[in-house]
């Protein structure tokens, strides 16, 4: 993606979702609908739904009710409402039948047919099918039908036999569930965000464990699309608050590369530290493949890069190795900034071109300005790539040069929004080596707009414009189709004359 979105892209912490959500890879500018899309779907991922808005209602309702005044530090009341009840004073135990609703006050609800427990132990059994919803701060939001029901609502612990439900956006099965003050634990379970009643895939593992912080930690993993094992990992960890790169392949075709496939895989080697793999495969140019050995903790990533990259523009470049490193940090609460420090340093090699490559930048990013219906992204920076030719007759060569950007962009109503934008990067295809990842001009003019005819269907049309010579270099047509839990995407590139299509699952 050309440098002019990296405005955008630094300015995303885009949540996972349940819908199809694509990731535009255009320099045209128009992954700015990206933003706006997962803004939208971010929004209505933490609506309410009415059964929890209900919860929240009925334990304000307790509250007002309760005998005394409930203080902080108080053991958590319990509300048991049922048809028939019969309570032993004695002993504490109770007999509840016909349309049981147990509310604890901090957060929880069971609902059942028939429950038995002791309210000064503080537990409740559900033999037959049970319903458990949890809705706590900070918590992830859970909903759950299932069997043999164990709970002490005092100590937070329990057990429920095999059940389904959904942890956040996440659909789930299991053969059981265990209860913990501060997570959930699922044996022999299955993930998903496909809500289908056959889901297209989905993930399993031996045992899931929900956290709190919004993370799902996955032991002995499976990825499966419909019937069929097509990846293995032994854990695998989730956060629910961030938008995952998915292990599904990408079927597509484009003009230059025929019908092509493309896959990605992870392998923890251990804290901190992963093996990521990549492969590619095409009609009309075969196979290719990329292997990095990937570091991350905190504000500091690195990579050592070996294989075959691609732009937006299908550019291929071949690095042999190259290590990138990146500190990347929000400046917090102080300023609306963000800043970025990379430096990558390695072989590169595009046709019959080789190098040694360098490239030392610093990115500054404002946070998006939301100004009602619009909003307005900036940043700037300054960048130096030298190389050092090994068979080309240009020798060696040194582009140093700041860049900056704005991008305008507004959702008009539900179905509209458009964009417009000016750039500037001293870093272009004519003084640098290589073309990869780079436009053929310094100065650009983006605009875009993007409407959805159908609740399914969204056409796009980008535009991009060289300020230098004063001439239109491209215009991008889109047509983007939910199929449920995946997306078809076609692009047609309207002043190349070339046509491209793919389809995805649903990111997680």
């Amino acid at each position: 993606m050309k440098k002019f979105l990296g405005v955008v892209c630094a300015a995303l912490f885009l949540t996972s979702t349940a819908e199809a959500v694509y990731e535009a890879k255009s320099d045209t500018g128009t992954g700015l609908f990206d933003y706006i899309e997962n803004r939208r779907r971010e929004a209505r991922e933490k609506q309410l739904t009415e059964e929890q808005e209900k919860l929240l209602m009925d334990i304000d309702t307790a509250i007002e009710n309760l005998p005394h005044e409930y203080h902080d530090g108080d053991p958590i009341p319990a509300v048991f409402e049922g048809d028939d009840l019969v309570y032993y004073s004695g002993s504490g135990e109770f007999i509840a039948t016909g349309k049981v609703d147990i509310i604890q006050l901090e957060g929880y609800r069971f609902q059942s047919e028939e429950a038995t427990g002791n309210v000064k132990e503080q537990v409740v059994r559900v033999e037959d099918r049970g319903h458990f919803l949890q809705l706590m701060e900070g918590a992830p939001r859970v909903t759950l039908d299932g069997y043999k029901t164990v709970y002490n609502y005092g100590t937070k612990t329990g057990t429920m036999g095999a059940a389904n439900g959904k942890a956040g956006e996440y659909y789930l099965t299991g053969k059981r569930f265990e209860f913990y003050p501060d997570h959930i634990v699922v044996y022999d379970g299955t993930q998903t965000k496909c809500g289908a009643k056959s889901p297209d895939y989905h993930l399993s593992a031996e045992r899931m464990e929900i956290w709190p912080e919004q993370v799902i930690r996955m032991y002995n993993v499976k990825f499966w699309i419909k019937n069929k094992v097509v990846g293995t990992k032994a854990y695998e960890e989730r956060s629910m608050e961030e938008k995952e790169q998915n292990y599904f392949p990408r079927v597509g075709y484009n003009s230059d590369h025929g019908v092509y496939i493309r896959d990605n895989f992870e392998i923890p080697l251990m804290k901190h530290l992963d093996l990521l793999i990549g492969a590619y495969i095409e009609t009309k140019k075969g196979f290719r493949s990329k292997a990095e050995l990937a570091y991350g903790n905190r504000n500091v990533h690195a990579w050592l890069k070996y294989g075959f990259y691609d732009d937006s523009d299908a550019r291929w470049i071949q690095k042999e190795p190259s290590l990138d490193i990146v500190y990347s940090k929000h400046l917090g609460n102080a300023l609306p900034l963000s800043y970025k420090i990379e430096g990558e340093i390695g072989h590169w090699r595009q046709n019959n071109v080789a190098s040694t490559h360098q490239e030392y930048e610093f990115k500054l990013f404002h946070d998006p300005i939301i100004m009602g219906k619009y909003f307005l992204f900036l940043d700037t920076g300054y960048k130096i790539t030298k190389d050092e030719a090994k068979n080309n007759r240009s020798g060696n060569s040194t582009v140093k040069g700041s860049s900056y950007g704005i991008l305008l962009g507004s959702e008009f109503d539900d179905r509209l929004a458009a964009y417009i934008g000016f750039s500037y990067d001293k870093n272009n295809s004519t003084n640098s080596l290589f073309n990869y990842d780079v436009d053929d001009y310094s100065k650009k003019f983006q605009t875009g707009v993007s409407y959805w005819l159908t609740p399914k269907d969204r056409i796009v049309i980008g535009a991009k414009w060289d300020a230098d010579k004063s001439r239109l270099e491209d215009v991008d047509y889109y047509w983007y189709h939910d199929l449920h839990c995946s997306q078809a995407v076609l692009r047609w590139r309207g002043k190349r004359k070339k046509l491209e299509v793919h389809w995805e699952f649903v990111p997680w």
